[in-house]
């Protein structure tokens, strides 16, 4: 440097100026070294200098990427679970992911799901390649609709899973045993309480709609919208039988699928559950039928009455309101709030039209906490493949979720079963 401001005159001094300027803003361990060093010492200095503050601040970066990333995922969970004060799904999420989904349903750009929330975004969740993606703000909207539909499935006790392929509980099949004994007496063994597992399985349930490419390249309709509207029934319709009447094979099982007997609470074997007769084969019985129902009533002990309702179809709905008392009055009242159940015999009427219809040895009417009765476990969220490949001119969009059901307290529910 000094030699150039001797060579170079006023254009030198200027230029050494300008360096010693440089060098008064580099870093103390740079500065102390400059005046003995070599300009390839200074600019190697310098370097070293560079990557250490590089490695310092990436590092800053990457902890408050972390973090953010942590906020993201938690401020999502809570969304979800109703915690954004707009209900289970929140208005503006569930808006944007709707012209996300059409944008994809559209064209396959998997680039417009980018920006939804951290658990949309193509993550350990995605298949480049397939195209997959989890939708969870679609996917509590389908578990509300399922709700809608499924009166079970709206009641019922729900577990989401976030693990695993089953849930498992242990409960008490039993009491203890206990006698009165003199202060001398020898205490002999008694009845022990007995623990037993209850397990729901996860099944698979998927779908698949066939769209034409001309319709999604010339539609102005909110196609993302309508598909999610019409997996959302096919999902809904699917599990709301299964709750009901499912088999347990590939499916949830049904309330109406295990064994019942007639034995009270007391006698009974804790794998059945209980039912009372009609008192008429293939019918209620002709004179006081609403006695049936009564029975039915009394039949659910005191603990799970507070939350009792009734689950029937509109068929079977259509009979028992004309049920009256000894005095002429009717057993149903109709509510007078909007959006409130009617009530038979004090109990709220809960409308499924997977109940069955009024037949002899048929389940019409089941009775009982439906929370404490039953489980619905699923596996939150719902992987959607583009297939625009295997059905040409069609473009294949297939859907699958996971979901379990079994009842789990066999006392907390009753059934009405039409026979003598």
């Amino acid at each position: 440097m000094r030699k150039l401001a001797l060579a170079g005159g006023s254009s030198g001094i200027h230029a050494s100026m300008a360096a010693a300027a440089i060098i008064n803003r580099l870093p103390r361990s740079i500065r102390s070294v400059q005046a003995n060093a070599s300009p390839n010492e200074i600019l190697a200095q310098i370097q070293s200098e560079v990557r250490a503050m590089n490695e310092r601040h990436g590092a800053r970066i990457s902890e408050i990427e972390a973090s953010l990333i942590e906020h993201a995922s938690a401020r999502s969970a809570l969304m979800l679970n109703g915690a954004d004060g707009g209900g289970p799904v929140n208005a503006a999420a569930a808006r944007r992911e709707r012209e996300a989904l059409g944008s994809f349903v559209k064209s396959g750009d998997m680039s417009a799901l980018s920006g939804l929330s951290p658990k949309a975004a193509m993550s350990t969740d995605s298949n480049p390649d397939g195209g997959y993606t989890v939708l969870p703000n679609m996917a509590n909207e389908i578990r509300q609709r399922v709700f809608d539909i499924s009166p079970v499935g709206r009641l019922a006790r729900y577990y989401p899973l976030a693990t695993g392929n089953s849930f498992e509980e242990p409960f008490d099949m039993d009491e203890v045993g206990a006698e009165w004994v003199g202060e001398t007496q020898s205490r002999p063994a008694l009845d022990t309480a007995q623990l037993a597992m209850f397990e729901v399985v996860l099944h698979e349930i998927y779908t698949s709609q066939h769209v034409t490419q001309r319709l999604l390249d010339d539609s102005n309709y909110n196609i993302g919208a309508w598909l999610e509207g019409k997996i959302a029934t096919k999902f809904a319709i699917k599990e709301g039988a299964a709750f009901v009447s499912g088999d347990g094979v590939l499916k949830p099982r049904g309330l109406l699928t295990y064994p019942t007997d007639l034995a009270s609470d007391k006698t009974r074997a804790r794998d059945k559950i209980q039912h009372i007769v009609t008192g008429a084969s293939g019918a209620f019985a002709s004179s006081n039928p609403a006695d049936a129902l009564l029975n039915v009533v009394y039949s659910l002990r005191a603990p799970y009455r507070p939350n009792a309702r009734w689950l029937m179809n509109l068929a079977t709905a259509g009979v028992v309101r004309k049920f009256k008392d000894g005095q002429g009055n009717y057993l149903w009242t109709d509510s007078v709030v909007t959006g409130q159940p009617a009530t038979f015999a004090g109990f709220p009427v809960e409308l499924d039209e997977e109940m069955p219809d009024i037949a002899a040895n048929a389940f019409p009417v089941a009775f009982g906490d439906f929370r404490q009765a039953y489980t619905v476990v699923d596996r939150p969220g719902m992987k959607l493949l583009r297939d625009p490949f295997t059905a040409k001119p069609h473009v294949v969009f297939y859907a699958y979720r996971r979901v379990g059901g079994g009842v789990h307290n066999k006392e907390a529910i009753k059934l009405l079963k039409v026979a003598a």
